[in-house]
């Protein structure tokens, strides 16, 4: 087979190629003559979803009328899921900020860092009614008990005062991490949450390979990011000082906690526990669609 078909070719390595071949050309002739005949400079598109679930479409469509019913019911529903770890200490952050010439930061040469270096798990929470975000930054683990921690702090902070007349509560979630699907950690701890709330609590998770559609990540996340482009994350305090500063022309409004508490990996629920989970799954895909009841007390 020809090395070309497994070669990257510049405009350079393109012109000795063809004076090799007895066509002189200088890389600019090289470069002219691509773009005439419909070339150009392109990177990867990220458009390839993988194998899809073929119910998903139908879960798509059942999420949609989950959270319009809701919405129309004035109860309250929230998009969750856990932002990608960021490293706290002088690395690299993506993007670019106006600054004056010479004035960039300058951050460490490698972003490899050992264990001992500390990490950020910012979780958010999304309200689809009142275009808010909180977002609870842990510095342990991102763990299922971490999640539902998030969604407590958050729910007795802000939801009870802005859903006064709440009776249960939609989640949106992704199907995997620590909010996923099949973890019974997430849903034992969810039950505790309904008992202390006194919330019927349902979810509704994402078909596995579409998290980019949860409201989260583009009403939320990707503001974020926006925010922070270009900052280092020197510290906590930087990380929630940009988060809570966040805004948009819509009116997103954005606060941000830290929390130090710790969240231990390899937490098991027990069948015993797990027994007393009042669950209740939907008709349609009960692995992804469920409610979870309040227990009786005493």
């Amino acid at each position: 087979m020809s090395p070309l078909r497994w070669t990257c070719k510049s405009t350079r390595r393109l012109a000795r190629e063809l004076t090799h071949l007895g066509c002189s050309a200088s890389s600019r002739i090289v470069g002219v003559l691509l773009h005439r005949m419909g070339y150009s400079l392109q990177g990867n598109r990220k458009t390839v979803e993988g194998k899809q679930h073929p119910d998903r479409n139908g879960q798509f469509e059942h999420i949609n009328a989950r959270v319009k019913a809701e919405l129309r019911a004035a109860q309250p529903v929230i998009s969750v899921d856990t932002k990608k770890k960021e490293l706290i200490g002088n690395y690299a952050n993506r993007g670019t900020q106006w600054l004056k010439k010479g004035a960039a930061p300058r951050v460490n040469g490698h972003d490899f860092p050992d264990p001992s270096v500390p990490r950020a798990h910012p979780y958010g929470i999304y309200e689809l009614t009142r275009n808010r975000g909180f977002v609870n930054v842990g510095t342990d683990q991102d763990t299922a008990t971490f999640a539902v921690a998030s969604i407590r702090t958050w729910w007795r902070t802000q939801g009870r005062r802005a859903y006064p007349n709440a009776r249960r509560l939609l989640i949106t979630a992704d199907a995997g991490g620590s909010n996923g699907a099949r973890l019974r950690l997430w849903k034992w701890e969810l039950q505790r949450l309904a008992d202390e709330c006194c919330l019927s609590i349902s979810v509704c998770h994402f078909p596995p390979g579409t998290s980019k559609w949860n409201k989260v990540e583009h009403r939320l996340f990707s503001f974020i990011s926006s925010n922070w482009r270009g900052e280092p994350l020197v510290d906590y305090e930087t990380v929630v000082n940009l988060i809570a500063k966040t805004t948009t022309t819509t009116g997103l409004k954005v606060s941000c906690r830290l929390d130090r508490r710790r969240y231990p990996i390899g937490r098991k629920v027990s069948d015993k526990e797990w027994a007393k989970i009042n669950l209740f799954r939907d008709a349609f895909h009960g692995d992804w669609n469920y409610t979870i009841q309040p227990r009786r007390r005493g």
